[in-house]
This record gives C-alpha cells, structure tokens and sequence, in this order.
C-alpha cells in the first residue's frame, strides 16, 4: 500500500512510496519513464486518460510481441498500472499541500519503478504473482529562483580588503579680500626700491661712463690742439696737393 505521510528534510519537495503493488513492474517502468520531469497536473490527466483507454503509453524497452498504436510505434494500455500510479500521484501532492507548498506549480523529479520480491503462494498461482514498488519526489517549479532572489537581496558585508581606502577631505580656501588702491600702490612703491647695493652699482657704471667720456673728450682735443699747431708752422699740405 502506499505511504501517504513521510518525514521530509525542510525544502521545497515532498515524497511518497508505493510498495508491494500487485501490477506489472515492465508497465510501471514505462510508464515513470514517460512522465519523469513533467508536472503533476500533466500526469494526473495522462494517466486518467490511460485508464480509460483514451491514450496509450508508448513502449521504448519491453517491445517483445507489442503491437502498434496511433501516433507512436509500440505501445500498450496498461489500465491497472496506471490506476495505482495515479493514487500514489494523489498521495505525494496531498504530502506536498500539507507542507505548505503550491501544488499548481509542482514537478515530479524522481520516478522509479523497482521490482518487489513474489511472495510465494500455494496451488497453481504460487509463481504466477506480480510485486513492484513506485517511489515519486516532487519539487516547486519556482522554489529554485526564489531561492537566488533571496540571496541577492541579503546585504554583502564588506571585507577590510574591499574596502576602499577613505579621500581625505578638501580643505577649505580662503577667499582673498581684494585691498584698497592706495594700499596697493605703496606696495608697488616698496617693490620697486632698489636697494643700496643697486644704487651703490647703478653709481659705479655712471662714474666709469663719465670717465670714459672725459678720456674720450680729451684725447679728441689733443687731437685737435695738434692739428691745429702743425697747420700754423706750415707743416700741413693744403688740400689740393701744392704748397702752402
């Protein structure tokens, strides 16, 4: 019979296990290979369709002596199997709503179908029994990113290597008051003073020039004095090459 309440680790899944089932352990894994990663809802609705004969399940493994069905190449009606599958669907998503999870968005991510040991019976029928256990894990479909929202939305502590190193605050100028002109021009008047060196120069260069000047002036009136003394002893030769 199948386990309807099963203790679960906290997360977004619920479980649920059918053992000692008495129908074909060759259908049952047919049929979870089919519905494997497909959602609840889906699989109620296939398998209800199984048990009535509106839909066969194809056949990719046990194909001996199969004949074909519309739409696919193998395939079977495997009425009982499905009906028991179906009640153990039942069961893991009433294990899911009693754990608080949204049964609209549900997604089966295990199905297996294992082989039960045949009890062993008297008359003609002892070998002839059939024994399997179904195991179903389903999950949330949108528990997976919510749970990365979360994460992204806790607060990253900084560590003293991210840390950026502190700007030292700009110190603040002091505007310059602007100084009255009179101010200003005995400033300028300061700076342009020369010092008693300068003058001390400035009169030595001076002193040298007028020295020079003289030595000039008087080396002209030599000259002029001898000129003018040879020109009156008759030394001189007028301008046009004769005598005087």
């Amino acid at each position: 019979m199948a386990k309807d309440s099963m203790k679960q680790n906290a997360g977004h899944m619920a479980v649920a296990r059918a053992l000692n089932l008495p129908v074909s352990t060759k259908h049952c894994i047919e049929i979870c290979r089919n519905l494997r990663f497909k959602d609840v809802s889906y699989a109620k609705k296939y398998l209800e369709e199984v048990s009535v004969l509106r839909r066969a399940v194809p056949f990719k493994r046990f194909i001996q002596d199969t004949g074909h069905k519309a739409g696919m190449s193998a395939g079977r009606y495997p009425q009982k199997a499905a009906k028991e599958i179906l009640r153990l669907l039942k069961s893991v998503e009433a294990n899911a709503q009693a754990k608080g999870l949204d049964t609209a968005n549900l997604k089966i991510t295990k199905f297996l179908a294992n082989k039960a040991s045949i009890p062993f019976t008297g008359a003609r029928h002892r070998t002839g029994t059939k024994r399997t256990h179904v195991e179903v894990e389903v999950r949330e479909r949108f528990a997976k990113k919510a749970g990365k929202e979360e994460v992204k939305s806790q607060p990253v502590k900084a560590t003293k290597k991210e840390e950026a190193p502190a700007m030292p605050e700009p110190r603040p100028v002091a505007k310059e008051t602007p100084k009255p002109v009179s101010e200003m021009k005995q400033a300028k008047a300061v700076k342009e003073e020369p010092s008693s060196a300068e003058l001390l120069r400035r009169a030595q260069q001076k002193a040298a020039e007028l020295k020079l000047r003289e030595k000039e002036q008087k080396e002209t009136q030599d000259v002029t004095n001898l000129y003018e003394e040879l020109q009156k002893k008759g030394s001189l030769r007028s301008a046009k090459g004769g005598r005087p």
